[in-house]
């Protein structure tokens, strides 16, 4: 028969070493996500100026490969994270489908 101590770190609340880095590693995921996130928004909205803008077709090109980087990289983060969910993605930035095709073009 073996004996086991009494776990006092979950009865007393107590935060390990580990805890509290994984703690601050998810904290820094959820703000670096944020940050991918924005990036995303600045592209699409830069694409979009340009667009209704009626901008020469010749800078058109940069802003879509640009859109296009920015949405495939929040994409892989958030798939490393486990959110695996695109069409909510796609939904709620109004990703455009000429923005996804450009994604696989590298």
């Amino acid at each position: 028969m073996s004996l086991r101590l009494p776990s006092l770190t979950k009865r007393l609340r107590i935060q390990t070493g580990e805890a509290v880095l994984q703690y601050e590693l998810m904290e820094e995921q959820a703000h670096a996500l944020g940050r991918s996130g924005k990036k995303v928004e600045a592209a699409l909205a830069a694409l979009k100026a340009h667009d209704d803008a009626g901008g020469r077709a010749e800078a058109r090109g940069p802003l879509l490969k640009a859109a296009a980087d920015a949405v495939w990289g929040f994409l892989v983060q958030r798939e490393a994270m486990g959110l695996r969910d695109r069409a909510a993605v796609v939904a709620q930035y109004g990703i455009p489908k000429e923005v996804l095709n450009r994604m696989g073009a590298r």
